[in-house]
């Protein structure tokens, strides 16, 4: 065999290099991502920063930017003695290598959400803070159940236009609802997608049941809520003999509190899937929701880079700070 020139070997040796290099740079390198979409975790979690020794329960969501503001009513500031609003913070992070999750929760000072909360508080308790945008008039809408003069709740809206930027917008209200308040206790009021019907509980016959109004859907929220009052329906496939109440509307899903027999103990948060025109019988949200403690208002929220929801109740079960805390966990509802 003839001796390869230097040349020749010059060329073979750079022909080895360059295909050496071509095959390892195409090879693909695995991708880390694992879990495009997010993952609320279906463990219960105790929001135990903004949680206190009193009663802390009766959420209402907001979104400000990029994060999850909270309005929900507590004992706190008055030492166990009458309700108010107070504002919270969530935020919530996701590892897309490994679907670790981390909650992180804190009392706010918001300074738009201050100025609607101290409109709101009265002297009396307030409870059940719900909150919306209308399509229809473009203002937002926070609703709440207070103490009227002669002690029973009713419900009160206030309404503001969108917050842009630092600007702090006038906030109108509270006002009466006049389309609903009776002379007992009327608390707890969600709105559908549409927002078209508005489901509600009154204890205006006795055990607190859950109601349905409908709405005409070009008719504004305020010149609604100010018409003369007009009796809800009782929504039978879901009411019981016991007390239910809290109904919380996200979709097709409406969860909601009841202490009727067969659950867990107290009061217990079911669901209950609107299909072929009406509501399913309520299914008991089981024992990794429930305890024979209290669970009460469920509120759902969602966000869109996550594959399910979330949900914030209420419990006094053991291990929380004391009285009613606040409690986070992801849910998913059946089609």
């Amino acid at each position: 065999m003839k001796k390869l020139s230097d040349n020749v070997f010059i060329s073979l040796v750079f022909s080895i290099l360059v295909t050496s290099f071509i095959f390892t740079g195409c090879k693909k390198t695995e991708n880390p991502i694992k879990y495009p979409k997010g993952i609320f975790p279906d463990t219960t979690m105790i929001m135990s920063d903004i949680n206190s020794s009193f009663d802390d329960f009766n959420t209402a969501l907001f979104r400000l930017y990029g994060n999850t503001t909270f309005v929900f009513s507590s004992n706190r500031g008055s030492s166990g003695g009458q309700f108010d609003l107070v504002q919270g913070l969530m935020s919530f992070t996701f590892d897309q290598t490994n679907a670790d999750f981390e909650l992180v929760v804190e009392i706010s000072d918001d300074a738009f959400l201050t100025k609607l909360i101290t409109a709101a508080n009265t002297t009396g308790d307030d409870l059940g803070p719900y909150q919306l945008f209308s399509t229809v008039d473009g203002f937002e809408y926070l609703l709440l159940s207070s103490v009227n003069g002669n002690g029973n709740l009713d419900f009160y809206f206030l309404k503001n236009i969108p917050v842009f930027g630092s600007n702090l917008p006038d906030v109108f209200g509270p006002y009466a609802i006049k389309l609903l308040n009776t002379s007992s206790d009327d608390a707890y009021i969600s709105l559908d997608t549409n927002q078209d019907s508005a489901y509600f509980s009154s204890n205006s016959e006795g055990n607190f049941e859950i109601f349905l109004i409908s709405k005409p859907l070009e008719t504004p929220l305020d010149t609604w809520f100010n018409s003369d009052y007009s009796a809800g329906t009782k929504v039978d496939s879901i009411n019981s003999t016991g007390e239910d109440k809290c109904p919380f509307v996200f979709k097709k899903a409406m969860v909601f509190a009841s202490n009727r027999s067969g659950g867990l103990g107290g009061y217990d948060l079911y669901y209950s899937i609107f299909r072929n025109g009406k509501w399913s019988s309520p299914v008991n949200l089981g024992p990794d929701v429930n305890t024979s403690s209290d669970e009460y208002r469920p509120v759902i929220g969602t966000d869109p880079d996550y594959k399910n929801n979330f949900m914030i109740f209420s419990s006094n079960r053991p291990g929380g700070q004391g009285g009613y805390d606040l409690y986070f966990r992801g849910i998913t509802f059946p089609k």
